[in-house]
């Protein structure tokens, strides 16, 4: 059977280090798991876990067909829940830290001398199952039994490298801000600057990212008033309509600094600790520049931001890198999408959290033999086809040359509508759980016999 850390040892040598059987059963022994020899011990499960992955997630059965038959697929569904989820989340946050190394975000990569995360949540589904549903919740709207469980998942990307920095899956109706004190301590730095959607531009984001000493670029939040107005009145005792925050300084045309207040209302995802750690203000910088792009209508852009020095970050320069945001869609896309992650298969909720896991570090072993690509042709990693990347991850042999990946053509501004052209077939959705529909058609059927 090839195994992945067999046809990645020709790409990068130090994933010798993360994905050797020796090192996976050190790290199990460390976290207190015991095994017997044989074909499913844990460095073998994870491999077959990994080349799942690789494959598009496929089935159990086909995973025992790709190990030769040697066990069955009820033992290997056991050998996966053995498994120690800690193993996998610290195997993929080394190989995150492995991309960063080889995609050079050390050097000259980074912007303005800052490294550059990018912020967002996603969802994914999952199998109806009554641990799962309890877990994780239904889609509001949904009668039971007639749809699935969603989980929400926040995560956190590098910008120069595209790895996958943290993952973390949650109930549905998890609010996006709700784990990024968990985000900050696992993948955000001192200097380090944050983007995201407008979500993340609240009060209380701010002020965790300036306590850790790192900065976000975000839009200003849909619920703020900005107005930039010199001398204008704001504040929390300003009259109904009036801005939020506190005229301070002007900065030149549309850029200004700002009095942020503390809200009075501790949101629910916060310890009174917390809550109480937050200063009651912090000044705040918002630019405001109107985007011209050939072909399309002018786009107006308003950017909050804890970076207030104008000298070293020139109000230009702080709007085109927030509209550098969307590279984060297209991360998600290559997981769900390419990946196959939109959809996952475990039916418990530990299963489905190492199959996120499983999932992150095939994606980064993928951002890996892109990085090494990279700088063996002479391009950015943002420039390399992922598809491309990870078909021969997929398809290596022992011994293969490293690849010359796909270059995608430059296209900036591109944009796509969110629409799917292949028509679906014409069913009815399930609006009613089906033993239910089972024995309608049964009654029907008997009355026409």
């Amino acid at each position: 059977m090839v195994t992945l850390h067999a046809a990645l040892r020709h790409v990068k040598r130090d994933v010798d280090g993360l994905l050797d059987p020796h090192v996976i059963h050190a790290l199990c022994e460390t976290h207190g798991h015991a095994w017997r020899p044989g074909p499913l011990d844990p460095a073998a499960t994870l491999g077959l876990m990994l080349r799942q992955v690789a494959e598009g997630n496929v089935a159990g059965n086909q995973v025992v067909r790709m190990a030769g038959g040697t066990f069955s697929e009820s033992a290997w569904c056991q050998a996966r829940q053995r498994l120690p989820l800690e193993v996998l989340q610290g195997i993929g946050l080394n190989l995150a830290a492995g991309v960063r190394e080889s995609a050079g975000v050390a050097g000259a990569r980074r912007w303005l001398g800052r490294r550059v995360r990018l912020m967002d949540a996603t969802n994914f589904s999952m199998p109806d199952t009554p641990e799962l549903r309890g877990y994780f919740g239904d889609v509001p709207g949904q009668k039971p039994g007639c749809g699935f469980p969603m989980a929400h998942c926040l995560m956190v990307f590098g910008k120069e490298g595209g790895e996958l920095a943290y993952w973390d899956a949650s109930p549905y109706k998890t609010g996006d801000l709700h784990h990024t004190p968990l985000a900050h301590e696992q993948a955000i730095q001192p200097g380090d600057v944050l983007l995201g959607d407008d979500a993340f531009s609240a009060y209380v984001h701010l002020a965790m990212l300036r306590t850790c000493g790192a900065d976000g670029v975000f839009p200003t939040h849909h619920a703020r008033l900005v107005d930039f107005t010199p001398h204008r009145v704001g504040g929390p005792d300003a009259p109904k309509g009036s801005p939020g925050s506190r005229w301070i300084e002007s900065l030149g045309k549309d850029d200004q600094l700002v009095e942020y207040f503390k809200p009075a209302r501790r949101p629910d995802w916060m310890t009174p600790e917390q809550f109480d750690a937050i200063p009651p203000s912090m000044i705040v910088r918002e630019v405001r520049r109107t985007v011209h792009r050939k072909g399309f209508r002018p786009m107006r852009v308003t950017v909050a931001t804890t970076l207030l020095d104008a000298e070293a970050y020139a109000a230009d320069e702080v709007v085109a890198l927030r509209l550098q945001r969307w590279e984060v869609e297209t991360d998600l896309r290559h997981l769900k999408t390419t990946m196959k992650m939109e959809v996952l298969r475990s039916q418990t909720v530990a299963g489905v959290k190492k199959e996120l896991a499983a999932f992150a570090i095939v994606y980064n072993l993928t951002r890996l033999v892109m990085a090494d690509a990279a700088r063996r042709q002479g391009v950015s990693v943002r420039r390399l086809s992922f598809a491309d990347a990870l078909a021969w991850l997929r398809h290596a042999e022992p011994g293969d040359h490293p690849p010359r990946l796909k270059v995608v053509p430059l296209r900036p501004d591109r944009v796509e509508p969110r629409a799917v052209k292949r028509r679906p077939k014409p069913f009815d959705l399930l609006n009613r759980t089906r033993n239910e529909l089972r024995k309608r058609i049964r009654d029907k059927q008997q009355r026409l016999a």
